[in-house]
This record gives C-alpha cells, structure tokens and sequence, in this order.
C-alpha cells in the first residue's frame, strides 16, 4: 500500500470509530458506505490483523485495533500539522529568502532598499550570496539576478527588472583639469580607467543616433586603445572609486554611477554617445509552489526598479542618452550589437 493511500485509509479507519458506524463515516467523508468497507478491509489486510470487530449492531475495537488507533491518532495529528505549516508558508511572508545577486548591484541597489522591504515584511531574512559574477540561475538560490546583453536563454522563471547603460563618468574636477572631450577620438590624451587590456581585445565601439524600425541612422566610432591607463581592474567599484578620486574616466554601469550623477560628484562624459546597455533580470528555477516571501521580494524588487525596458539611474540624474522617442529600441538594438561585436 503506497504511502499516501495508508494515510487515507489511516482517515477512514479513524473517522469510522469517531463516528460509530461505517455508515456514519461514509456520510461524513461524503462517498459510499461500500467505499469505507473496502478501505479498512484494505488497511487490514496490508496490515495482516483485524482492527474492527464487525456487528449487525455495533463495532467493537479489537486489542490491536485500540493500539494502532492512538498511533494512527498521533500520526495524522503530525501529519495535519506538517500540512499546515507548509500551507501556511505559501500564504505568510517569513522565512529566509535566498538571493544570487553580483555583487556591485548588491552593494549599490539592493542592500539600499532593504529597510523598506524590511518594514513590509518583518519577518522575512534575505539572505544575500554576492560572491562572484552571475552568468546564469543559480538552482541553489530562490532568485537569481542576472545582467544581460543579449536575450535569456533557459526554462525558468524571469521578471525584468530594468535597463541600465553603461556610460564614461569622471569626476569634475579631473575634467575641469584636462578638459571635456567632445568626440570619442579625443579620449586618447585622457586617462582611462578601463578593464585590462587583456579582456578589450575588441576595444571600445561608441555609437550616436537613433535607430529606426529599418535602417539604423546612428554613426559608429571604434577605438582599440582609448587612451593611458592608470589604473585597469575588471571590479567596477574599483574603477568607481578611481574616478570619485579623479584619476580619470571611467565606463560605469548607470545603477553604480547613478547617484554621484544626481550629487554631482562625477559627471558623465560623451553624454549623446553610447557604449552598450544590458537588462537586469529576476529569475527564479521554477513558478511551482513559489513561498510567499519568495513572491513577496520577487514583486518587490520588480515594483522598486520600474520593471519596464528603461533606464531608471539615467533618468533620475537627468542624462539619458536618447530622448523618450524611440530610445528603448534604439538602446537595446545598440545593446544587441555590443553584445555580438
């Protein structure tokens, strides 16, 4: 007897001698007198021993049935209480949260809106593994962050959380310094705070215009070494931290670079021209039986960054690159190219 089929028997068994009579269990179980006959028959059979002794009148427990009834009673009491306590986990938000997220964006956007989400759900823990670069869905984690290129490609779960660009940012007083380039060209007299040589073998492509539905209308400049390097580290916090301290131009992800343009504490260079941008995605291994503190931050985060094809960062430091008319299309067929060049 399958183990699911012994728990319903173990139901009909017990109902039976709450309520006096085989018929009264078929009544209160809602199927047919000759059904609850069959499944004790069946439990004890599996068993190998009668639990009810059988009367024209009445029913009578037999020594082993009065033994194995308390034990069915403990069993279905724990089962009962198992099953609720999972039920109640898909409806109540508490828990821990398991969250693969890169770390920049851990420590630039998501550790910022933490309180916020904490005062709506107290009792939820979000356990946040920013330790590496994400490539793809962690099936370990509840919710993986990913930053894209290109299209996602899998069977799980994503929500868009939104677009940022990555754009060249420097601090004001470098620039007042040694100028403000107006050309991509120009930026060989700069000091570029760039990724090592090693990973730009294709060097640096800038793009300005807007794309249309057919042809693109978009001049294309590529550079394979923009300028002197001072400093080259593949960690972007690094080259962040170079050009908050002025030692030259960097190429930021607008949600780092984001809120030192709305302070002014950098400003971004070569603002009509792009480089490329990526989409930010949430995803998750599967939509099946989904906690609700999994549900409740997925929802969360998608509410917090817009969830829509744009580029929040940019927009809240008043530098967007395209203006509202066809800029999504034009960003993410620029975005496709980079992510092919």
């Amino acid at each position: 007897m399958r183990a699911m089929d012994q728990f319903k028997a173990m139901r009909t068994f017990v109902r039976v001698i709450d309520e006096g009579s085989f018929a009264g269990a078929a009544r209160s179980l809602d199927v047919a007198p000759a059904v609850v006959t069959r499944v004790v028959a069946e439990l004890e059979a599996h068993l190998g021993t009668r639990l009810i002794n059988r009367t024209t009148r009445r029913i009578a427990l037999t020594e082993i049935g009065e033994q194995y009834l308390e034990r069915a009673r403990t069993i279905l009491t724990e089962v009962e209480e198992a099953e609720a306590l999972a039920s109640s986990a898909q409806r109540e938000a508490r828990g821990v949260v398991r969250l693969r997220v890169p770390p920049a964006f851990a420590v630039h956007r998501v550790a910022q809106l933490l309180p916020a989400f904490h005062k709506q759900y107290p009792n939820v823990t979000v356990e946040i593994n920013a330790f590496g670069a994400v490539d793809d869905i962690d099936d370990s984690q509840d919710i993986t962050i990913l930053w894209k290129r290109g299209p996602l490609d899998g069977e799980f779960v994503a929500r868009r959380l939104a677009r940022s660009e990555v754009v060249l940012c420097a601090a004001p007083e470098y620039l007042d310094l040694h100028g403000r380039p107006s050309h991509p060209r120009e930026l060989s007299t700069h000091k570029i705070l760039i990724p090592p040589v090693s990973e730009m073998q294709n060097g640096l492509t800038f793009y300005r215009g807007v794309w249309s539905e057919g042809e693109p209308e978009a001049e294309a400049v590529s550079l394979v070494r923009p300028g002197p390097s001072p400093m080259s580290s593949l960690n972007t916090d690094v080259n962040y931290a170079g050009a908050l301290a002025g030692l030259g131009i960097a190429g930021l992800p607008s949600f780092i670079a984001g809120d030192a343009l709305v302070e002014q504490a950098l400003e971004r260079v070569l603002p009509e021209w792009q480089l490329f941008t990526f989409t930010l995605w949430a995803c998750m291994p599967s939509r099946k039986h989904v906690p609700a503190r999994t549900r409740a931050l997925l929802e969360f985060l998608v509410s917090s960054f817009g969830g829509e094809d744009r580029d929040p960062w940019l927009e809240a430091a008043g530098c967007p690159t395209l203006d509202c008319e066809g800029s999504a299309a034009s960003a993410q067929r620029i975005g496709d190219l980079a992510a092919h060049a």
